[in-house]
């Protein structure tokens, strides 16, 4: 199954020509859905060749406006585009009034209905359970109620060894030993091991979203051993005092969070205006957490199952 997150967005409040505000695509296997959805995130959509029409749902942590303020161009561009197919739509408390006063005084009549599932923003719980995965609010220390988000995928089932299995063996008995059941004749002997006729199942994989916050080990718990970790990273190690007072993190603050929570990989991004390169960023956060990456815009990253090398976060080509 493919388990990925494209970058659309790796800015901050005030964008840049080279930077947009803060969006990110998670895609599994067919299904798509975005975190986020700062300014001109529809363009971005457009501009990497992604249908926004097969969008499944939306994630928003916070009610920054450089989170969420491509919202209501997004939904109105899709009732344009003659979507009818429901829409979820998760985000803190408040998000649902704002979509109600804009439709309501632009006289727009959605022909598709928003699932809206609001987002506990003080403790982690779980928001949404597809089949394959699940969805866990992060509870964030920022200036507004703010959540970031956790995939977890369910875990695999044991994989059965093809060469083995014949057509005489039972279709009850495969789907046993693929959940891990021996098989007993009626005189209790051992017919068919799981050991002998299954192999172990790949580690689930898992994604942490973790927008605008300050330094804050409290997630530590929730994220712990997660494939791949986004922080924020708006300023660098020697504006950590105004980090901290504007509820933001630094890149050496992403990176420890990473390195204590024990993580296979990490991307920073939020990047503030004032930086016009973000190499250094990436120095600083390596210093700590050496499988540190970039938050690239418009590149694909995979989500592993298992810590690797860097060269395993190279882009999904």
């Amino acid at each position: 199954m493919q388990f990925t997150v494209t970058i659309l967005g790796a800015g901050s409040a005030t964008p840049t020509l080279n930077r947009h505000p803060s969006s990110q695509l998670i895609s599994y296997e067919s299904e798509n859905f975005l975190i986020d959805c700062g300014e001109g995130t529809q363009f971005r959509l457009l501009e990497y060749k992604i249908r926004p029409g097969k969008l499944k749902g939306i994630f928003i942590s916070h009610l920054h406006g450089d989170h969420y303020f491509g919202l209501i161009g997004l939904l109105s561009s899709l009732n344009l585009g003659g979507r009818t197919e429901d829409l979820l739509l998760f985000g803190p408390q408040g998000l649902d009034e704002i979509l109600t006063l804009q439709f309501k005084y632009s006289q727009t009549p959605l022909q598709f209905r928003i699932i809206y599932i609001p987002t506990n923003t003080t403790q982690s719980t779980l928001l949404y359970e597809h089949s394959c995965f699940n969805v866990y609010t992060i509870p964030l220390n920022h200036r507004i109620p703010c959540a970031g988000f956790l995939f977890q995928e369910k875990l695999h089932k044991r994989k059965l060894i093809k060469e083995k299995i014949t057509e005489d063996i039972p279709f009850d008995y495969l789907r046993q030993l693929k959940n891990e059941e021996d098989i007993y004749d009626e005189g209790g002997n051992l017919q068919y091991s799981v050991a002998d006729y299954t192999l172990p199942a790949p580690p689930s994989r898992s994604y942490a979203y973790c927008s605008d916050t300050r330094y804050d080990e409290s997630i530590i718990p929730i994220i712990r051993g997660v494939s791949l970790l986004y922080h924020e990273a708006t300023f660098q190690d020697d504006l950590a005092h105004q980090a901290a007072a504007r509820f933001h993190s630094t890149a050496r603050e992403a990176a420890t969070i990473a390195h204590k929570a024990n993580v296979g990989q990490l991307l920073i991004g939020h990047f503030s205006s004032r930086y016009k390169k973000v190499d250094s960023f990436l120095n600083e956060a390596q210093s700590v957490f050496p499988n540190s990456h970039i938050a690239e815009e418009g590149t694909t990253f995979n989500i592993l199952s298992v810590p690797s090398t860097d060269a395993s976060l190279l882009p999904d080509t």
